[in-house]
């Protein structure tokens, strides 16, 4: 297959650019970055853009791209170059996904359905959030009414409760998802100032819980809750009013008529009570396979010996993370764990990459250091709060136009066959 989407991405700019039309999605991350924060409520920035403590891992994964320089090669035929990849049995247009992000709605309502239609248009997978802001089968509609059998995963958060477990992934399932995705790194929350100095917890508000309260067995153990509960007088403040309302509009709609049943309270509570297990381990991941027959994919692996025992478990593929610099300060960058995961266990597993990767140079130097795909995050958010499904497309495209031009002008066709000899490590 020819790409030829850089050229295309440039002429369709540059002609709008002659009636004097610029692009609504800056093509630079700095310029997409700080009109999003411009348009984004405190709260909605805070959560998003924001890192765990002092955002050391944040600085660790862009200070470890750029240690990273890609080497040109001239004089060579790059007339015709591929972006496309195999990835558990799809064939997709490039290597990149669109990343979960948590509580989207904090950037744009019902996010997920339009990062959905985004995803779709462009022919790649998105890996749909636990922590979503519209039931997966809403978002599996969408992305289908767009582009029949669009790829799509699932992004997975262990609760407490194995029942939930199930019916979330017998859900994906259903929803036509081509892989499993268990996250493992937020077995509890990680200490992010943004979002506490505003004593902001976006869950709190009943947002980005939908996977929950569109699910009967979350709804079964909500009951099973209240029916135990003593019943607590609440304090009674603006803030809590607020957060009330928040909470009736972010619930099914026969549930909003009536703010003082204990049903939508209860939700949060349980929902806050059981999301996550941090008592999760191997043993647990063995029970998922019994599950089901999708590809399993473990997100958030930061070292070689947790990359190998995935191998020895018979884990179909790792996402090398550390959740965006969002859960622990100080950690090591994707990009030099992802060269010491490479080394370990390259080619027997599929290894993804996400956190910090932003541009199309990015994307060719993680694919030259072993990647087999990228999963991109805060690009597609920004581009979303500036204009919903099309800015969050555009946000993407720009990246894939980027990493087309880029292969070709450092003298590559394939993105299949880029390895370390690409780049000099500074």
């Amino acid at each position: 297959m020819t790409s030829s989407i850089g050229r295309a991405r440039q002429n369709e700019i540059y002609r709008a650019g002659i009636h004097g039309r610029s692009p609504s999605i800056p093509t630079d991350f700095a310029t997409l970055e700080e009109r999003a924060r411009a348009a984004m409520s405190a709260r909605g920035w805070a959560y998003i853009a924001g890192g765990a403590g002092e955002g050391r891992t944040m600085a660790a994964n862009r200070d470890a791209l750029d240690r990273w320089a890609i080497v040109p090669r001239v004089l060579r035929d790059t007339s015709e170059r591929s972006l496309q990849i195999e990835l558990f049995g799809q064939t997709l247009p490039a290597p990149i996904l669109f990343s979960p992000v948590g509580a989207g709605a904090l950037a744009h309502d019902r996010a997920d359905v339009h990062i959905g239609h985004a995803a779709a248009e462009l022919g790649l997978p998105y890996i749909f959030s636990n922590q979503g802001c519209a039931p997966m089968e809403d978002v599996a509609a969408e992305m289908e009414s767009v582009r029949q059998g669009a790829p799509r995963w699932f992004q997975l958060y262990w609760s407490t409760d194995d029942r939930l477990v199930r019916s979330l992934v017998s859900r994906a399932e259903k929803m036509g998802a081509a892989a499993i995705v268990v996250t493992l790194d937020t077995t509890m929350l990680g200490w992010r100032p943004q979002d506490l100095n505003l004593g902001s917890l976006p869950f709190a508000r009943a947002e980005g819980i939908d996977q929950y309260t569109s699910d009967p067995t979350f709804w079964e153990i909500v009951s099973e809750r209240l029916k135990g509960a003593v019943a607590a007088k609440p304090e009674v403040s603006i803030g809590a009013i607020k957060t009330l309302l928040s909470i009736a509009r972010n619930v099914p709609g026969d549930l909003r008529k009536n703010l003082t049943a204990p049903e939508p309270r209860a939700a949060v509570e349980t929902f806050l009570d059981i999301y996550s297990r941090p008592s999760l381990d191997w043993d647990d991941i063995l029970t998922l396979r019994e599950m089901t027959d999708l590809p399993i994919v473990l997100k958030g692996v930061l070292h070689p010996d947790d990359a190998r025992k995935a191998v020895e478990l018979g884990i179909d593929g790792i996402v090398v993370s550390n959740h965006g610099g969002r859960q622990v300060d100080g950690s090591i960058s994707s990009t030099d764990a992802l060269v010491d995961i490479v080394d370990a266990v390259k080619g027997q597993l599929k290894i993804l990459v996400d956190s910090g990767f932003y541009t199309g140079s990015d994307v060719f130097k993680a694919l030259a250091l072993g990647a087999d795909a990228v999963c991109i995050g805060r690009p597609h958010m920004y581009g979303l709060a500036l204009n919903g499904a099309d800015g969050a497309r555009d946000a993407v495209a720009n990246i894939l136009a980027e990493l087309d031009l880029t292969l070709g002008l450092s003298g590559h066709t394939d993105v299949n066959a880029l390895d370390r000899s690409a780049l000099k490590r500074l």
